[in-house]
């Protein structure tokens, strides 16, 4: 690791330890040249994420618009921003565990519906509702029919 000051490759590690949640080290050095204390940190180098839209356009990956899409269903929920974070980890985590670095949005889409269908009914729900753009009262019914695995007069009757 080169020194910040004097440029020298010559350095020894004075302390390591796990930042970020385990997803780096950061490490105190000690130049062996002129003494300077420096910090480095260590990470493992992904490769950037290509999601696949579904007018064929490409774009990088982004965790913040999954946030603020599950956000959204979220509002007035118990599901927590702390949640919702762990959430967006555990999807990204799946992403990038695929070899392939493109990924079309509509997969994207479908774990996150898989994944608030087990955490959360309404939040799967409002979400289902704009992913798949609902136009009307028969595509909610058809969709809380397959949640709840009722028949449609029994739903008819509740509505």
């Amino acid at each position: 690791m080169q020194c910040p000051t004097c440029q020298n490759t010559d350095s020894r590690v004075l302390e390591s330890r796990s930042a970020d949640t385990g997803k780096s080290v950061r490490r105190r050095r000690e130049c062996l040249n002129c003494g300077f204390r420096f910090t480095t940190y260590e990470r493992v180098e992904t490769m950037p994420i290509s999601v696949i839209k579904k007018d064929g356009s490409r774009e990088l990956f982004n965790k913040e618009k999954l946030i603020t899409g599950i956000s959204r269903a979220c509002e007035k929920t118990t599901f927590s921003r702390d949640e919702i974070i762990n959430f967006v980890d555990a999807i990204e985590s799946q992403i990038t565990q695929d070899s392939n670095k493109d990924i079309k949005s509509s997969l994207i889409g479908e774990l996150i519906l898989k994944g608030l269908r087990k955490e959360n009914e309404v939040a799967y729900i409002r979400y289902a509702s704009v992913y798949r753009k609902f136009n009307g009262v028969k595509d909610f019914v058809s969709t809380l029919e397959s949640l709840k695995g009722n028949s449609k007069n029994e739903l008819a009757s509740i509505l």
